[in-house]
């Protein structure tokens, strides 16, 4: 057998159930990258220190010379209990925040029929990244009249549908879009294909309507794959977004307008 191909297509019908998956899983991947670098922190190391240190105290286990080399490891219980209360605190903190909007953006009317949502525009579409049978990675820009809203369908909403069955939305291209659902998997990030995603995204959005005058972009430090990518094609900060996680992380907008996507070409 030959190696898989990886190939860049436009999202089909038939993947509807496992994008869902895909970008449900992405929303929730900051968790462990959030978690990770709490528990470096200085002031979370002082305080697992500093409670492990009175917990030994405690228990009268400070390291006994008495007992030979296995007297210097009777603290060690100590760390390894609070360490994992520590744990589960820290994820418990910057869980809420992240469930949350992963819900929000699963609620989303752009996902409730992604290949209709996404032909509303000449500029817009969603594309996946197939390695063989296996989608790797994806990516949204939307372009519609209404690229700039992050609203989500109320629980429970009815899904107003056509005659034939299909969801009703007005068609048109906005000035600026927006990049939703940028996503690769972790394993295949160091090869650049974020790069090439983002690529095929912007090349088509700007060539498919000339009305099209800048794309958006959402960046977070707890995704700085996604950040180099988009900073890489030229995209510049366009002002702060909010704050979120235990230590209130800071996202940003950067935006890339079609003259500076038209002199990176060169």
């Amino acid at each position: 057998m030959g190696e898989p191909i990886a190939r860049i297509r436009p999202v089909e019908v038939a993947d509807q159930k496992l994008l869902l998956f895909t970008i449900g899983k992405a929303g929730m991947e900051p968790i462990a990258t959030a978690n990770r670098k709490m528990y470096v922190h200085p002031l979370v190391l002082a305080a697992w220190i500093g409670l492990s240190s009175v917990f030994i105290e405690y228990m009268k286990w400070w390291p006994d010379p008495e007992h030979g080399y296995l007297g210097y490891l009777s603290p060690a219980p100590a760390f390894g209990t609070l360490s994992i209360v520590f744990m589960f605190v820290i994820d418990w903190l910057n869980r809420w925040g992240f469930e949350e909007r992963s819900a929000h953006v699963l609620r989303r009317p752009d996902l409730v029929d992604i290949p209709r949502y996404y032909s509303r525009s000449a500029s817009s579409g969603f594309w996946v990244l197939q390695y063989g049978d296996r989608i790797i990675g994806h990516i949204a820009l939307d372009a519609s009249l209404d690229a700039d809203s992050d609203e989500a369908l109320p629980d429970k909403t009815v899904i107003m549908k056509d005659r034939i069955g299909q969801v009703a939305m007005p068609k048109g291209t906005s000035t600026i879009a927006t990049i939703r659902h940028f996503y690769v998997d972790e394993e295949y990030r160091p090869a650049g294909m974020a790069n090439d995603l983002l690529d095929f995204a912007l090349s088509h959005a700007f060539t498919a309507d000339a009305k099209l005058e800048a794309v958006r972009a959402y960046d977070s430090p707890l995704q700085s794959y996604i950040g180099v990518a988009l900073r890489s094609q030229g995209f510049k900060l366009e002002k702060k977004a909010e704050k979120f996680g235990a230590l209130r992380w800071q996202s940003t907008i950067l935006i890339m307008d079609r003259g500076r996507w038209a002199t990176e070409q060169r």
